[in-house]
């Protein structure tokens, strides 16, 4: 698949015996994109509309975490959040990078706070997308889409019906969930490789809360959330912010879980204004 400008070599390297895969953009200091959980899910497909705009001012890193697009297929036997986030001090230190910006949707905004918090040399601003890292006070929880998820690979396993209804569901508008678009994730989440895992393999993961740790967290903090988002309550980012010590929300109205998408332009406008002053 190729970004807005141009296609984007795949790029791996070996972290704790896991191939991991990632692409490459631009120069200046670097922002590590992180994508979400969601079925056929990679850092490609959920940043392709923000490539260009970063990579004019930051070298951009699409990394898919463990499990994920063309990363290996490795069953987790300890919390996603604490074994990315070791995954990812191991990798920027094989690419010689110091520290960095995230941007993180949805569990990529999580890893990115986990990271802040055990690493904190290794992030300056981190930008998280409707990331539920702590329970919702106001909205069910586990959030309506997270459900959606979990029952993905269960029963008869993946189907375009089961994946048309949730990707419906990540957006407000569904005029943004293209047929490109749907059919590159199914056929991704629908890999023999990647059924045997989530549908077999990997038993259930253990849920990871960063509440009590978020007042410590030494980078900047910027939540970006739709007031629609039926994956991650609004509420949450409410309460990220308020929590981290230098924390800022923007809220996008008529947009659900995918801000990056359904407000791209406006989006990248905002982020790159945090991530640069």
């Amino acid at each position: 698949m190729a970004t807005k400008g141009k296609a984007l070599e795949s790029k791996f390297k070996t972290i704790e015996g896991v191939r991991v895969h990632y692409q490459e953009t631009g120069q200046g200091y670097p922002v590590i994109c992180l994508h979400g959980a969601g079925p056929g899910a990679s850092a490609e497909s959920n940043f392709k509309d923000n490539v260009d705009a970063f990579s004019q001012h930051l070298r951009v890193i699409l990394f898919d975490m463990p499990q994920y697009g063309k990363s290996e297929k490795v069953v987790l036997k300890e919390g996603r959040l604490k074994y990315t986030a070791r995954i990812l001090n191991s990798f920027m230190s094989e690419l010689g990078i110091e520290s960095a910006h995230f941007v993180g949707n949805s569990m990529g905004g999580q890893v990115a706070l986990k990271i802040g918090l055990d690493y904190p040399e290794r992030t300056s601003r981190i930008v998280a997308i409707g990331s539920g890292a702590v329970p919702p006070v106001m909205t069910p929880f586990p959030a309506e889409g997270i459900r959606m998820i979990s029952r993905y690979y269960s029963g008869t396993g993946p189907s375009r019906e089961k994946l048309r209804i949730l990707l419906e569901s990540i957006v407000y508008d569904s005029s943004f969930l293209t047929e490109e678009t749907f059919e590159e994730r199914y056929q991704a989440s629908a890999d023999p490789e990647v059924t045997e895992l989530f549908g077999k393999k990997q038993g259930p993961i253990p849920r990871e809360s960063l509440y009590a740790e978020l007042p410590k967290l030494k980078a900047k903090f910027l939540g970006v959330w739709g007031a629609d988002d039926r994956f991650g309550a609004l509420d949450v980012g409410i309460q990220i912010a308020r929590m981290v010590p230098d924390g800022r929300l923007h809220m996008f109205t008529k947009c659900g879980h995918w801000a990056q998408v359904e407000h791209a332009e406006e989006f990248n406008r905002v982020v790159l204004n945090f991530l640069l002053n």
